[in-house]
C-alpha cells in the first residue's frame, strides 16, 4: 500500500525533507503520484528510501554509542584507579596501624617479663631474708640459752 511522503516520515522519525530529498533521487519508473497529484512512495520506492535513511542513522546511532560507550569506559577506567589508590592507601595505612601494635605487644611482653623477674628476685631475697632471720632467731636462742647457762654457771661463783 503506498504511503505519503509525511507518513513514511514520521515512521522513520526524520524530517520530511529528507524523504523528499531521496524520493526525488529515485528512478521515475519508482516514483508515483495519486489522481490529486500528490507523491506516492510504493513499497519498492519505500524500501529503497528506508535503506538509504535507516542505515546513516543507525551508523550514526553506533558511533554515538561508541563514543558515548568510550566515554563510560574511560570514567568506569578512572573509578577504577581511584578505587585501587584508596585501597591501596587504606591498606598502607592498616599496614602501619599492624606493625605499631606489634610493636606495642612486643613492650608489654618484654615488660611483663621484666616484671616477673623482678618478682621472683624480690621473692627469693624474702625467702633468704626470712630464712636468715629464721636462722638469727635460732641463733639468738642459742645465745640466749648458752647466755643464761654462763650466767647461771657465773652465779655459782659467787
Amino acid at each position: 500500500m503506498p504511503k505519503t511522503i509525511r507518513e513514511l516520515a514520521d515512521e522513520l522519525k526524520v524530517s520530511k525533507q529528507t524523504i523528499q530529498y531521496h524520493y526525488q533521487r529515485l528512478p521515475t519508473k519508482n516514483q508515483q503520484k495519486d489522481s490529486q497529484g500528490t507523491n506516492m512512495i510504493s513499497p519498492t520506492a519505500e524500501r529503497i528510501i528506508r535503506d538509504k535513511v535507516v542505515k546513516p542513522l543507525v551508523a550514526n546511532n553506533q558511533q554515538t554509542g561508541s563514543k558515548e560507550s568510550n566515554e563510560l569506559i574511560a570514567n568506569l577506567r578512572r573509578e577504577v584507579a581511584d578505587l585501587k589508590s584508596q585501597r591501596d592507601k587504606q591498606l598502607a595505612t592498616k599496614d602501619r596501624q599492624i606493625d605499631q601494635l606489634t610493636k606495642l605487644i612486643d613492650q608489654q611482653q618484654q615488660l611483663q617479663l621484666a616484671t616477673v623477674s623482678k618478682n621472683k628476685e624480690l621473692l627469693s631475697n624474702l625467702l633468704e631474708t626470712s630464712k636468715s632471720g629464721q636462722s638469727r632467731q635460732q641463733n639468738d636462742k642459742k645465745d640466749n640459752i648458752n647466755k643464761s647457762k654462763t650466767n647461771k654457771s657465773w652465779w655459782l661463783f659467787w
